[in-house]
């Protein structure tokens, strides 16, 4: 893979590393709320290259429903369970992407160590799931499920982005513009244009990280790693996403991770680098 695009994925992974941790300041805030006003800001950004925002119907129909229903899924889940693992479970979308490669993109084939790597990040995924009890208390199902559900859209939409007509990453800005933008009107219709009071001074330097980050500049540079590079290395240097994130959430959120959460987390890491790993059929 071109160093390039080796430079763009690794930036791209980093900002997502913060993007538990910034959402974890806003949890007063409904979530559709927080991923309208943070896509907005994103997408403002790709004005600058707006002349790349000419794209098919079904590209922009891909890329607003990948950026609108990830975001949706994933906040979601941070509000219906634990956020550290809930986040965990999210982070499958590396091993997904790696997995999903041969179904999506025509060229790539799926070898035994593809499996191995499913198996142990499934593993991963059902013992936060249970709790590593036969009895589990399942409370928190929904959110795990939406976690995995998000995990499993964003995989399916950075593969399609590679069989869809070229279009340029500036096209990203108005994926989040127009995601943005949707979910205000969503706001709005569940809330009335009186639910923005609700927002705090303290919290527009927040939102304005998210939008800028994790909710914006990645996902250029996403896009532009994943036309130069091969995805199932992209999906291999994708499993730090999971360790960075913790590590925020852990050390800079003062959320503490279980020794069950630790292990689940391995398994999952584990699971995306024997995925993604070159191997015999």
């Amino acid at each position: 893979m071109s160093p390039i695009a080796f430079l763009f994925a690794g930036g791209a992974i980093l900002l997502w590393s913060s993007l538990a941790l910034l959402s974890s300041r806003l949890g007063h805030l409904p979530a559709i709320l927080t991923i309208g006003i943070a896509l907005s800001i994103g997408g403002v950004l790709g004005i600058v290259r707006i002349k790349e925002w000419r794209v098919s119907a079904l590209t922009l129909l891909v890329g607003i429903g990948g950026i609108f229903g990830y975001h949706v899924m994933l906040f979601t889940a941070f509000r219906l369970a634990p956020i550290v693992e809930a986040n965990l479970i999210n982070y499958l979308w590396p091993l997904l992407i790696v997995l999903l490669t041969p179904v999506i993109l025509p060229g790539f084939g799926l070898r035994k160590h593809h499996i191995v790597g499913a198996v142990m990040g499934l593993a991963g995924a059902a013992l936060i799931v249970t709790g590593g009890s036969i009895n589990p208390d399942l409370s928190a199902l929904p959110g795990y499920l939406l976690a995995a559900a998000a995990a499993l859209t964003w995989a399916v939409y950075s593969l399609l982005t590679k069989r869809l007509p070229e279009f340029g990453s500036g096209a990203v800005g108005a994926f989040c513009l127009a995601a943005g933008a949707l979910s205000l009107l969503v706001y709005v219709a569940q809330a009335g244009t009186g639910g923005f009071t609700i927002l705090k001074a303290g919290d527009w330097p927040i939102l304005f990280l998210l939008g800028v980050g994790p909710m914006g500049v990645a996902f250029f540079l996403w896009d532009a790693a994943l036309k130069r590079g091969d995805p199932r290395v992209i999906g291999s240097l994708s499993y730090l996403t999971p360790l960075l994130s913790t590590l925020a959430l852990t050390l800079l959120g003062g959320r503490r991770i279980s020794v069950l959460s630790g292990i689940a987390m391995a398994l999952i890491v584990a699971g995306a680098v024997t995925g993604a790993r070159k191997g015999e059929p």
